[in-house]
């Protein structure tokens, strides 16, 4: 499967999930650290894919978003962000009413 399909699966099949270096549990740098810290908060199941296991899929997301910086949000298949943008929404109230459902 090619690394474009994998992802574009990741993100569809799942509500929230996150790119990141590390894992939720051992996030290997402050900005992935940062998000999980934000989702962790927000008490939702998420998925944290760790970019550094695989060189392909490290790059592939970010030829896939045109986003050139780690982590990257993606909610219901959307790109929503990294690090300050998910920290911004999450301040604002954004973040969670889009998870709600609603219009942000």
């Amino acid at each position: 499967m090619a690394t474009s399909d994998r992802i574009r699966k990741l993100v569809t099949d799942n509500e929230i999930v996150v790119f990141m270096k590390g894992d939720p549990a051992a996030p290997k740098c402050g900005f992935s650290a940062g998000v999980v810290k934000v989702l962790d908060a927000l008490e939702r199941p998420y998925i944290g894919i760790d970019v550094l296991d695989d060189p392909f899929l490290r790059e592939g997301i970010k030829e896939y978003s045109d986003w050139p910086t780690l982590p990257q949000v993606y909610v219901r298949g959307e790109f929503i962000g990294g690090c300050d943008i998910v920290r911004d929404m999450y301040a604002s109230g954004e973040l969670q009413a889009l998870l709600a459902g609603a219009n942000a």
